[in-house]
Order: C-alpha cells, then structure tokens, then sequence
C-alpha cells in the first residue's frame, strides 16, 4: 500500500482544560493503531493525577477491537502531562518521539538542576530522525522535523494524513508560539513552508483548538484549506513578515499556566517523579527562571 493510496481512519479526543487534542490512528484492514499525544489529567490547584483522558483512549481502542502498535508523541508538551508511560504500561506498546528531545532534556536539566537526570532519550523506546519512516498496520508513516515551536518538534505524516502539533492552528486561529526556551519563529516559518508542501488533499490535524470566538473545538483541515484561509499564513508572504507577526504576538502571551509543572514529567517520557520517603511524588518549581 503506497501513502497516497492510505486512507487512515482518525479519531481526535479533545481535553478541554489544555485545549489539546489527542488521537487514536488506525488502518482499518489490520486494526492496529498508534495513539498521538495522549494527555494524563493533571490539577495544580490539588495536585491530583489521574488516568480519565488515557483511559478513554483505550476504551475506544478496545471498543474498536484496535491493537496498539505505538505511542507517539511529537514534542515535549508545555500544557499537559503526557500519558506515553502511562498506555505504555498498559498495552506494551513502544512509545517513541523525534530524536531532538535530547536538546530539550539538556535545556531543561540546567533549568531544573537536576544534575543526574538521564539526557539521553532513553526515556521512550525510539527517538525518530528526521525523514525515517515507519509503519501504522499497513499504512506507511515518514517523519518531518518540524522545530520552531520547540527546538524538538516533529510531525507524523501517516498515509493521507498528517499530525501537525503546535506548528498550525486551524486556519481561523493562525499558529502556535515560538518564544519558548529553544523555540524559533524563523524555524517554525520553515516547518511551515514543509507542511504546506505536501499533497494539498492532505489532511492536517492540529494538537490544540482554543475554540476561536468561542466556537465548538475543531482538529481537522487540509493542506490547501490552510494556504487558502489560514489567518498568518495569508497575512504573511516572507519569512521576515511572519517572524515580525509571531514575535509580536507572543510578546503579549502569558508562559502557560503548567509550563513548569509538565516539562520535568514529559521530559521524562511522561514519568512521574520517584516517591519519596513518606510514598508521595513532588514536583520542583523552580523560580524566576523564565
């Protein structure tokens, strides 16, 4: 079966309090599937964790009669904590994310002052470089190197469609910030331009919906919805547009609510930290640092 020939049957679950979308992919004549990004329930008012987002996802998978073939995820999430470890151990399913996390764990390992801490990629299974491919059942799958947003970001591009994380929004929403430590708006003008070459039938999926001018949340467009309708993209025609635009704009956005909370875990491949001597698990917060 060649990509363009692929059809893949997509299922978008949207977490309302991150705004995030996850997905459970699948090729439907050999019901495996692969889970992208998939979001452990986290309140930081509490401190509770919880399973409620993960354990849909394989409610589904098992409702649908699916078997897991991977856990992916496309970047480091700033937002959410990642449930990768969590389905990892219930399916036993690889997880896996591109190559370049390990910049990001070296970034946040001086940021955190974690001086142990394993800056390695050793946390998932498979670290993906830029241009490899593999396989969903019998769907082809290649990888794109897609930094800007983060210097670690990638997109999964699966038969006919395409998993795009926080590079583009949906076309009435524009694009994902780029004023991360390690995030460029220069590099994500270019992940842009490489998302925006692929076959204009290709379906594009977002990793968050912040339900523009309050509307229901919305995941899925096309290549050539989004050069036609996309709000930064038809604003900008030069990199140095666009770079101006996006920089302008994050100059006036808060760091999300749980930037500090969720990088230490999702650095981690989703690991909890360790409990301590009395059976709790802590977060470290540290101060002044962004």
């Amino acid at each position: 079966m060649d990509a363009t020939s692929a059809k893949l049957q997509v299922a978008g679950f949207y977490d309302k309090p991150s705004g995030s979308i996850q997905y459970v992919v699948a090729d439907p004549q050999t019901r495996r599937c692969a889970i992208i990004d998939p979001v452990l329930d986290f309140d930081e008012k509490s401190g509770a964790t919880a399973t409620k987002n993960a354990d849909a996802l394989l409610d589904f998978i098992r409702e649908n009669g699916l078997e897991v073939e991977w856990i992916l995820d496309t970047h480091p999430h700033a937002d959410h904590f990642s449930a990768a470890h969590y389905l990892s151990t219930k399916t036993g399913a690889p997880t896996a994310i591109g190559e370049k996390v390990v910049g990001v764990q070296k970034l946040w390992k001086a940021i955190y002052n974690w001086p142990d801490f394993p800056a390695d990629g050793s946390q998932w299974n498979r670290l993906f470089a830029d241009g490899e491919t593999f396989s969903v059942g019998g769907i082809p799958a290649k990888v794109l190197f897609s930094p800007g947003h983060t210097l670690a970001s990638i997109t999964y591009v699966i038969g006919d469609a395409a998993f795009i994380h926080d590079t583009l929004f949906m076309p009435d929403s524009g694009t994902a910030r780029a004023d991360f430590p390690g995030g460029s708006a220069a590099q994500l003008w270019r992940s842009i331009q490489d998302i925006l070459a692929l076959p204009e039938e290709t379906r594009l999926f977002v990793g968050h919906d912040y339900q523009t001018g309050g509307r229901e949340p919305l995941w899925e467009s096309t290549v050539a919805e989004q050069k036609s309708k996309n709000t930064h993209a038809v604003a900008c025609r030069t990199e140095a547009d666009f770079v101006a635009l996006r920089e302008a704009r994050d100059r006036t956005l808060p760091m999300p609510r749980l930037i500090l909370h969720a990088l230490q875990v999702n650095m981690n491949g989703g690991r909890l930290p360790e409990p301590e001597s009395n059976g709790r698990r802590y977060l470290k917060f540290p101060l002044d640092c962004l």
